[in-house]
């Protein structure tokens, strides 16, 4: 399960009700800031998830509608002693003007924090033992955009039943089981992993997508995701404004995740031209599972389901 706070869903510059584009996604002790768009760590405060283990930013691409938060986050990371270390990872373009805004930043040492830039290419970039971030391109305006894709590691399912019957003691042998290990009985019986261990289960894969101006180049990364969010700048009637300017329609965006059979779309990046109810009625008109966020709208991913988080926080 991954869990998705829309900190930031306006295009371009902020609206009244909504910020820029930013979003967190939580797995487990692991928080991951994707893009920060200006007013980022007042969305965060905002949110009431605060700060705490927030030490890893990945950006889709380097327009400055996407990084100038990181210079108020930086600032206040270090002013706040939250943390001593921040990795951002991107695009070598976009790495060049964050690098630049952070000559601005901690200018004077002032601010005492390390930064760590990592240059993304496509693949893996973060793994740990659960869970793998890839990273995959986008095309857009500029180089280097990329996409991510969240994907817990597949698993075979513990039979607890089955361990009974074999008389598997509660404890430490189970554990072995579960990582492929096989145990011996008091009674010098043999188990194996085989015995006890279910079919091998997919886990659940999250696909965030920042600016984009195509979707046949995305379409195999975005396969089978359970949830995807994705700009959707412009409604179909101004569709040649949004190839002119390398962006999506909501319509486009519905039609890649009916494509692609995802589960459930949520739609980002919204003109101040339009509504929500407008941009939501033509992608359900393709594809009807779709949501178009609000700022501070919070959802657990599940294998093809989600759930919106119902938190007492101030909005």
């Amino acid at each position: 399960m991954f869990e998705i706070v829309f900190l930031g869903t306006s295009a371009s510059a902020p609206s009244v009700d909504r910020g820029l584009s930013s979003s967190l996604v939580m797995y487990r002790d692991q928080r991951f800031l994707v893009d920060c768009g200006e007013g980022t760590q007042r969305q965060l405060l905002r949110s009431g998830l605060g700060f705490r283990k927030l030490d890893k930013v990945l950006l889709t691409h380097g327009h400055l509608d996407h990084i100038l938060g990181l210079g108020g986050v930086v600032s206040t990371f270090s002013r706040w002693e939250s943390m001593t270390k921040l990795t951002i990872y991107g695009g070598y373009w976009a790495l060049q003007r964050v690098e630049d805004l952070m000559k601005v930043v901690l200018r004077g040492g002032e601010v005492d924090m390390e930064i760590e830039f990592v240059t993304v290419h496509p693949g893996v970039i973060w793994q740990d033992d659960t869970m793998s971030i890839s990273a995959f391109p986008v095309t857009h305006r500029g180089p280097g955009c990329f996409g991510y894709l969240f994907e817990e590691k597949s698993r075979r399912p513990f039979l607890a039943d089955k361990a009974e019957k074999l008389g598997v003691p509660r404890g430490p042998e189970r554990r072995k089981l579960v990582q492929g290990q096989p145990i011996t009985l008091s009674d010098g019986t043999v188990i194996q992993p085989e015995q006890v261990l279910g079919e091998e289960e997919r886990g659940v894969k999250l696909a965030l997508v920042g600016d984009a101006g195509r979707t046949d180049d995305i379409v195999e990364y975005c396969q089978d995701a359970d949830a995807l969010m994705i700009e959707a700048t412009y409604a179909s009637y101004e569709a040649e404004m949004a190839e002119r300017f390398g962006h999506l329609t909501a319509a486009q965006a519905a039609e890649l995740a009916a494509t692609a059979n995802v589960g459930h779309l949520f739609l980002v990046h919204l003109s101040r031209r339009y509504s929500e109810r407008e941009i939501a009625r033509e992608a359900q008109a393709i594809f009807p599972n779709t949501t178009v966020p609000r700022d501070l709208d919070y959802y657990r991913i599940l294998k093809r389901a989600v759930e919106k988080v119902e938190a007492d926080r101030e909005r």
